[in-house]
Parts: C-alpha cells; sequence; structure tokens
C-alpha cells in the first residue's frame, strides 16, 4: 500500500486539480491519500474529504517541516510513503508508479526523488533553476557517491519524493525543529545506514516558482542558515562544490542562447542577492534574533525558537 501526504495550507486553488490527478494514477495499486492541513481559512479541509482523503487538522504554529512529516508517516498505513507539496501536480497518470518502482524491485533503496518541471509559462529564471537542478537521467546515489558529488550526494526534495516506511523508523522518520531540509538530512542518515536513494528522472510533477529578488534572497538565507544548523551534513558529505558558479555560468549561457540579453542585468542583481542571503544566514547566529524573521522565508519559525 502507497500512502500519499500532503501539508496543506490554503491550498484550495491547487488541491482539486492534484487529488484529481492523484485519483487517475495507474499501476500504483492501493493507494490512501492523508493531508495534513495547518489551520487553512478557505475550503482546503472539505476539498480533500470531498476526493476521499483522510484529513488532520493541526494549529499553524504546530507546524514544522520535520516534526509534522513524522506524524504524518507514522499516522499513514502505507509500507511506502510520497510526499507531495499542494502546488505540485503529476505530469502524467503514471507518475507515482514510476517514482516507488526502484523502492518496489530494489530492497536497499529506500527514497526516491522524481523530477520536477516548470510550470507552462514559468519564468526564465524559474524555468531554468528546474532544468539545471533536475536532469533526464535517472541515477541511484550511495554513500560512496559523497567524494564525488559532494552535498548533491543527498540531493531530493519533499515535493515530490517517495520512502520506505521501515527505513525511515530505522533513522528517526524526519526529526523536529527544522527550518528546511528535512528530507537531505532523512536521506544523509538512510545513506549512512548503507541504504541507497534513486533519482527517476522518467516520474515528473509540474512545480516551479517565480521569486521575486527579495524572496531569492531570503530563500538562500534560509540554505545558509540550513547548513549552519546541520553542520553534519557537510562534515559528512562536503560542501556543493562550486555548484554556485556553475549555475551563474549555466544561466549566462542560456541568456545567450535564447538572446534574452534584457534578462542579464536582472540575472546578476539575482545571483548578488542569493549570495549574501546565503552568507548571511551561514552567519545568522551573530545576527541579532529580531532581525532573523524579517531575513527568513520561514518567519514563523524562527519567531517559535524564541
Amino acid at each position: 500500500m502507497i500512502s500519499v501526504i500532503i501539508p496543506t495550507r490554503n491550498a484550495e486553488p491547487f488541491l482539486p486539480a492534484l487529488l484529481e490527478r492523484l485519483r487517475g494514477q495507474k499501476g500504483v495499486g492501493e493507494m490512501e491519500i492523508l493531508v495534513v492541513d495547518s489551520a487553512s481559512d478557505d475550503n482546503t479541509r472539505a476539498i480533500a474529504a470531498d476526493f476521499g482523503a483522510r484529513v488532520h487538522g493541526i494549529a499553524l504554529a504546530d507546524f514544522d517541516h520535520g516534526a509534522t512529516r513524522t506524524m504524518a508517516v507514522q499516522m499513514s498505513r502505507g509500507g511506502i510513503v510520497v510526499f507531495l507539496t499542494q502546488d505540485a501536480l503529476p505530469v502524467d497518470e503514471q507518475g507515482l508508479a514510476r517514482l516507488v518502482r526502484p523502492l518496489r524491485e530494489e530492497e536497499r533503496v529506500a527514497a526516491a526523488c522524481g523530477r520536477q518541471v516548470p510550470w507552462p509559462g514559468a519564468s526564465f529564471f524559474g524555468a531554468h533553476l528546474r532544468q539545471f537542478n533536475y536532469g533526464k537521467r535517472s541515477v541511484i546515489r550511495s554513500w560512496q557517491d559523497r567524494d564525488r558529488l559532494g552535498l548533491k550526494t543527498v540531493f531530493i526534495s519533499n515535493s515530490f519524493a517517495a520512502y520506505r516506511r521501515d527505513a525511515l523508523a530505522e533513522v528517526g522518520f524526519f526529526g523536529q525543529h527544522h527550518l528546511f531540509g528535512e528530507d537531505a538530512c532523512a536521506v544523509g542518515r538512510l545513506l549512512g545506514k548503507g541504504y541507497r536513494v534513486a533519482y527517476v528522472a522518467e516520474a515528473q510533477v509540474f512545480h516551479s516558482h517565480d521569486y521575486s529578488v527579495l524572496q531569492e534572497f531570503r530563500r538562500y538565507f534560509d540554505v545558509g542558515a540550513f547548513h549552519r544548523q546541520q553542520q553534519w551534513l557537510l562534515q559528512e558529505f562536503g560542501t556543493v562544490r562550486g555548484e554556485g558558479g556553475r549555475y551563474v555560468r549555466s544561466e549566462l549561457r542560456a541568456i545567450r542562447e535564447q538572446g534574452r540579453w534584457d534578462l542579464l542585468p536582472s540575472c546578476l542583481l539575482r545571483n548578488l542577492a542569493k549570495f549574501a542571503g546565503y552568507k548571511l544566514g551561514l552567519h545568522h547566529q551573530w545576527l541579532p534574533s529580531g532581525l532573523l524573521p524579517r531575513l527568513s522565508m520561514n518567519s514563523g519559525w524562527w519567531a517559535r525558537q524564541q
């Protein structure tokens, strides 16, 4: 049995299409859908219930990227759990079956991540980030790959990912008190136990964001803070090893190939914002505590830590 877990907050614009697409998935077998809703004030819970999903409500202040997902896994009934975010949509009716196939076929594969493709009409920057991070070739990574891939070894996204429930339990599920990155931490612990993680390029969802420059800054502030708070990941797997530079070069190459020279100023500004945000996040412990929520995309998380 597969349990599909969807954390939600005011998901009314997305949920009908997502649940309809899930209902049409083929080759999956028995499936339950569990919606964990953080005090939505729209029709999220009613929509989920109408589609036959189990709905569990929590207070907004109680949401935690790690602890909430851990609770959801423990509430679920499936031997495989699939996580989706409310704004992700399977591209076709085979997406879930393709995603979970490595977990069903190979005992030591404990986690799998699908490919995120940009929404039709996504901005240049939102689309290019997905194209850079999510390649067209499937691969299975293990602990031994850390010398070659560094931190990319633990790359995964709970926007569209699947896990073996028993393996997750072995590493304490997703932990708690995560600003974000609970998925990478879980994969790091799984790899340390000798499990493997699959990237399944054939399993695809539409999922992308058109961030403003300020949102880019805040997102990378959180990345830096996450790396500071979870230093064990960098100690075990190494750094991203020039990944930022490779991304900037790929973005400039795409601008040149498409002849979009009008985007060059925005490209430079965005990457400066990312760099500044990351460096500030990496040293956030030296900043006034009252400033931290204003610099982050997850302001409520910082308030709960005080």
